[in-house]
């Protein structure tokens, strides 16, 4: 019995795109690149069907990015006083007290 041949999902999109700009029929694309017009069909639907999703992606990962952005701030605040903390905690350290010793 003949392996199933797989599609990668930008194949798929090429061939869809082919249909759907109008540079060739559903009939060509199916005799040009041997798929099945019932295949190439459910391609068409998911394409289809999935297309508003790349725009509301957009905007989640612009969510998101903001969201990244506020917390590289947020460490970068924190690493810095860190520094500081530890810079202060060596010059107190070497201040001589009242006594003459070291704190």
């Amino acid at each position: 019995m003949p392996k199933a041949r797989t599609f990668t999902a930008q194949f798929k999109a090429q061939v869809v795109l082919e249909v759907i700009s109008g540079s060739k029929t559903s009939g060509e694309v199916c005799r040009q690149y041997q798929i099945h017009p019932t295949l190439f069909s459910r391609w068409k639907t998911t394409f289809l069907e999935q297309a508003p999703s790349v725009f509301s992606q957009e905007e989640s990962r612009s969510a998101e990015q903001e969201h990244i952005a506020e917390l590289e701030r947020v460490l970068g605040r924190l690493t810095m006083e860190l520094e500081v903390s530890k810079k202060a905690s060596s010059l107190l350290g070497s201040l001589p007290s009242r006594n003459g010793q070291s704190l």
